[in-house]
């Protein structure tokens, strides 16, 4: 097992970890690692970008391929 050491954690929040070991019935060091634990597994990775993201997020496949229309002159939509 790896360890890790931590230094600087004010002593209020030390005391609020310690009762919450107490409530759990756990050491100090094992609520930490409860903790630890936990907020690992709800992290998500970090995307490469928002852009990226974002395209994930919307990505739609289409059943078939568009077929290309040569000759025809594209048109802007006009909203009335």
């Amino acid at each position: 097992m790896a360890q890790l050491l931590v230094r600087g954690i004010e002593e209020a929040i030390k005391e609020k970890i310690r009762q919450r070991a107490l409530r759990h019935g756990l050491s100090l060091e094992e609520e930490v690692r409860s903790i630890l634990r936990a907020a690992v597994a709800r992290s998500k990775p970090t995307p490469k970008n928002l852009g990226t993201w974002i395209a994930e997020q919307f990505a739609v496949g289409l059943p078939n391929k568009i077929k290309e229309h040569k000759g025809h002159v594209a048109k802007p939509v006009l909203f009335k």
